[in-house]
């Protein structure tokens, strides 16, 4: 019988610079390790002074994630936007992707971000579009 998925929705405030390359490549890093070896698949997104993340996979993957997330000195002041029960993944390709914000998708992000627990799918479906127009670039 398959395990039950949840996505999460979260967002934190970055304690050290979203702009920089090195902080980023660290936590994906880690991140891709760590969903790896718990069944966890996502997108985290760095938007201005913050992280956005969502976040598939059993309960208890999503359980061990956050209290990582709060011993992580990378992060603060996180914000569970949403937790649901969902059929299917939808980020079941990348352990952990990084998803671009342009310029454009940013006005949409900020717009999601104004009302972010009505707006955690919108939030979600942004993050998919933008990987997959990331995918598209690179073909």
């Amino acid at each position: 019988m398959p395990v039950p998925l949840e996505r999460l929705v979260y967002e934190s405030t970055a304690t050290g610079s979203t702009t920089s390359l090195l902080n980023l490549v660290a936590i994906l890093g880690e991140s891709q390790h760590n969903n790896a070896r718990a069944g966890l698949t996502g997108a985290l997104a760095a938007h201005g002074d913050r992280y956005v993340q969502v976040v598939e996979g059993s309960a208890g993957g999503l359980d061990g994630l956050l209290m990582r997330l709060a011993r992580d000195p990378r992060h603060r002041d996180i914000v569970i936007l949403d937790r649901r029960a969902i059929a299917a993944r939808e980020f079941g390709d990348w352990s952990m992707a990084s998803a671009r914000i342009t310029p454009q998708a940013a006005e949409a992000l900020d717009a999601l971000m104004a009302a972010p627990v009505d707006n955690a799918g919108g939030i979600a479906d942004l993050l998919k579009a933008a990987l997959t127009a990331q995918a598209a670039d690179i073909a």
